[in-house]
């Protein structure tokens, strides 16, 4: 455990049982002229919630790269946004593995406020040599990822 995180815990989240949940406060930043969030933002709020939880289970994109030689990679995103959110509201990230396949793996997202979906995702993420060819998951990534994947009733 880094420094850090010892003096943060919570800033990466929490594992739950059923995966991982990031708290995120909207910024001016994240906002458009309109003052929601602009569709992009929900990106950036994804990509915290799916590295925060790799970090939480033990697994570091810098160890990644410097022992397997190899990233994760985004490969395909199915994206719905069903309702805006606007600046100062809190919302939360929530990141479970779906499924794991080889070099891939199917991650099913949601941020919501107050419990409520505005944005619904499927993410298929993989794991990529330094050329960018699929490289398959090592047994304890399999491992790490795969006791999360259990689907909430």
């Amino acid at each position: 455990m880094t420094k850090h995180s010892e003096t943060w815990p919570d800033l990466a989240g929490r594992l739950t049982e059923y995966g991982h949940v990031l708290p995120v406060r909207v910024y001016f930043e994240d906002t458009d002229f309109s003052g929601r969030v602009y569709h992009a933002a929900y990106l950036k709020f994804m990509e915290r919630g799916r590295s925060d939880f790799l970090r939480l289970v033990g697994i570091h994109h810098d160890a990644i790269a410097a022992e397997d030689r190899a990233a994760f990679a985004v490969r395909r995103m199915s994206i719905e946004f069903l309702k805006g959110a606007t600046i100062d509201e809190l919302l939360e990230v929530e990141t479970r593995v779906a499924s794991l396949h080889g070099a891939r793996v199917i991650v099913e997202q949601k941020v919501t406020r107050n419990g409520e979906a505005l944005v619904i995702a499927e993410v298929m993420v993989a794991l990529v040599d330094e050329r960018g060819r699929p490289k398959r998951l090592n047994a304890a990534m399999q491992s790490r990822l795969g006791s999360s994947a259990r689907k909430p009733p």
